[in-house]
């Protein structure tokens, strides 16, 4: 049974130290002990003192052993992945920094976008900021703590120039999606709206043949928000996006356009909220689309036996503790 054992956590091999540290202690309060019995001259020759100390360090040894995990290999398993495939087109443009909608919209969108990973369970997804120009920031995972990592340095000023390019985005997810697999694709974009001309309704009505399908939040409020414009550091509000008049620039929520987007593209339109209560609902929607098994790989199979080396320990540790002293005068 122990032929072939190795351990789980060998790291905790550290706890043996504990172990002789006690038995250090043991010892020092044994020997402290027989002197202050001397200096009463009160007979203290105790029995069984080194079986007592034996059995103490063995028990905690054995602790140690349970501690550190052993097991034994006993085969393999195969484990199949499925779920979606998940595109998350984020708007980065600067009319993402609109206060409309508290911190920010590109702060909601990112919340949002962690939310999402939260809830995801074997579904890949992979993320496309876009602004005036789109690109894969990161190709579609099911490592959602990466994707997290990505997700978290993502802001305004990753896309240079003006104007918010939709159509080349979902162009490019559309393009990047296996064609092989059987279940539904999905994009889902991210955005406020703006900018958004007939190229991007252009772009959702050619891939609706392709069972990819299309959903959008929108990101802000129909009342809309100046655009602030930070110092470098990006602190401090230094002044607020103009038009060529020199006047503040209002940028709204541009529902019509996204919802145009998600019925061409046979999927829904989300508006946002404070408390991110879309969630649920498009999670209930992408649950009832049809996954697809893309990843099968072989795991190695153990069998715990810390129980082995846990129980004797214990008892053996109980029983030293709880011998009686047997003194003889």
């Amino acid at each position: 049974m122990f032929g072939n054992m190795e351990f789980k956590y060998p790291s905790n091999i550290w706890f043996a130290l504990l172990a002789v540290v006690a038995m250090v202690f043991f010892a020092l309060a044994i020997a402290k002990k027989d002197k202050i019995m001397a200096m009463l001259h009160m007979g203290n020759k105790q029995r069984f003192k080194a079986l007592r100390a034996v059995m103490l360090g063995l028990g905690l040894c054995l602790m140690t052993v349970a501690l550190m995990g052993p097991q034994v290999f006993s085969g393999y398993a195969e484990v199949s992945k499925s779920g979606l495939d998940i595109y998350l087109l984020i708007d980065t443009s600067k009319s993402m920094l609109a206060t409309d909608i508290s911190p920010d919209r590109m702060t909601v969108a990112k919340k949002i976008g962690a939310d999402l990973l939260d809830q995801l369970a074997g579904d890949r997804i992979g993320f496309i900021p876009f602004a005036s120009e789109a690109y894969i920031q990161m190709p579609l995972t099911d490592d959602y703590q990466l994707a997290r990592m990505f997700l978290d340095v993502m802001d305004t000023e990753m896309i240079g120039g003006g104007g918010t390019n939709l159509a080349a985005a979902i162009k490019l997810a559309a393009d990047s999606f296996d064609r092989t697999a059987e279940a539904d694709k999905v994009i889902l974009i991210l955005s406020d709206g703006e900018d958004h001309d007939e190229a991007s309704l252009k772009a959702a009505k050619a891939i609706k043949d392709d069972n990819v399908r299309i959903y959008t939040v929108g990101i802000g409020t129909e009342k809309g928000g100046l655009v602030p414009i930070y110092n470098y550091a990006g602190d401090t509000v230094i002044d607020y996006m103009k038009d060529e008049s020199g006047n503040p620039v209002t940028s709204r929520l541009m529902t019509a356009t996204l919802k145009q987007l998600a019925e061409e593209g046979n999927g829904a339109y989300y508006q946002t909220s404070q408390q991110s209560k879309e969630i649920p609902a498009l999670l209930s929607e992408l649950s009832a689309l049809k996954n697809d098994t893309y990843a099968a790989e072989q795991i190695k199979r153990y069998r715990p036996l810390y129980q082995y080396f846990l129980g004797p320990g214990l008892l053996v540790f109980l029983l030293a503790w709880l011998w009686p002293e047997r003194r003889i005068s």
